[in-house]
């Protein structure tokens, strides 16, 4: 779209669409405040699919999120979808519409905004050091997908069986995202794998160190998964970003977020080589609290910075405005109940988007 941006938007269960409904108002105002203008066009993933089409992920949705710019999802899943096949629960959209889109690339910041470092699950001297920290992940590959892979028999007892495995451009590519993100950064990077077993992950060590040669101004290292897992909560201001594998970063960007003690206010992006990207909020859609205005909207408002940041070579005012909005919002102390301290002021989803709107 020229001069503006087509987003495909997804509100999916739950909480989703009153998360998306503040961040479309974000959007909003950031059209007022910027003139810059969005095509807004909304589709069906997860179980609001599958009550309407009996699939999680529409074709229709796929066309669309194509035909896009990016794409922004507010969570899938619930209970009521549980019992169903597991070929067709809710969360096979997310990783139908992954692979469709071809995003191979996820990034995960977890940063501690000083507004809620009570709010924070470690000791207040490793508090003071900050936390401010992205997880690139590779998200494609590694044992999730490797092939042959099943449940069989062997000598009259059931065996299981994944594959790790990596083709050297897929390591490739996932470290130049690791490289250019730093390179925007504190030009830090951490490549975490468990090369002293895994011939898979010493492979991934010698590809790392041949893309390192691309990007003499940033600085690497090399840590074990498990040291990694140690530090992050030993002292988790020594990095600035981490890249690894799949099944690794699945763990590490868990564990690297729960530490902010604060899982409502975590953006995420998942991005590709040329299709458009995914951004939305760490967390699930919530259903015990969905419909009751109770939903915490600044990591999917959050994730709209992302996506203006990284759908764009032109939006970084836009993005930084309203990172700024959320801080200083949280910074005259409006919290939802995921994030309530005491003296703080309560407040609902949409109470907390109208803070936030008042802010940029």
């Amino acid at each position: 779209m020229q001069n503006g941006m087509k987003i495909c938007v997804i509100p999916g269960d739950g909480i989703g669409r009153e998360i998306i409904a503040q961040a479309l108002r974000v959007l909003d105002k950031v059209t007022e405040k910027f003139g810059t203008r969005f095509e807004i066009e909304e589709a069906l993933m997860g179980g609001a699919a599958i009550d309407a089409t009996g699939v999680p992920l529409p074709e229709e949705t796929v066309k669309l999120a194509l035909a896009s710019d990016a794409v922004l999802l507010g969570a899938v899943g619930g209970p009521k979808w549980d019992t169903i096949d597991p070929a067709i629960r809710p969360e096979r959209g997310l990783l139908g519409i992954r692979k469709a889109l071809g995003l191979f690339a996820n990034l995960r910041p977890a940063s501690l905004f000083p507004e809620l470092k009570q709010a924070c699950y470690l000791r207040p001297d490793i508090v003071a050091k900050g936390i401010d920290l992205l997880v690139v992940r590779e998200l494609t590959g590694g044992a999730y997908f490797g092939t042959p892979k099943g449940v069989e028999v062997r000598d009259g007892e059931r065996v299981g069986f994944n594959n790790m495995i990596y083709a050297e451009h897929e390591i490739r590519r996932i470290a130049k995202v690791g490289f250019e993100a730093a390179r925007k950064r504190r030009k830090k990077l951490c490549s975490v794998d468990k090369a002293n077993v895994l011939d898979v992950s010493r492979l991934w060590r010698e590809i790392v160190l041949e893309v390192a040669g691309d990007y003499p101004d940033v600085e690497l290292s090399h840590m074990y998964v498990d040291n990694a897992a140690m530090q992050l909560v030993r002292d988790p201001s020594q990095f600035d970003v981490i890249v690894t594998e799949n099944l690794f970063g699945d763990i590490l960007s868990d564990e690297a977020s729960v530490i902010t003690g604060s899982i409502g206010m975590l953006p995420s992006a998942s991005l590709g080589e040329k299709n458009p990207g995914l951004f939305e909020p760490i967390h699930g859609s919530a259903p015990d609290i969905a419909g009751q205005d109770k939903a915490n909207p600044l990591a999917t408002i959050l994730s709209v910075a992302m996506l203006l940041r990284y759908s764009s070579d032109s939006m970084g005012a836009q993005a930084d405005c309203i990172e700024q909005a959320v801080q200083k919002t949280l910074a005259q102390g409006f919290r939802t109940g995921d994030i309530r301290e005491d003296g703080s002021r309560l407040v609902g989803c949409k109470a907390m988007g109208d803070a936030v709107l008042a802010n940029m």
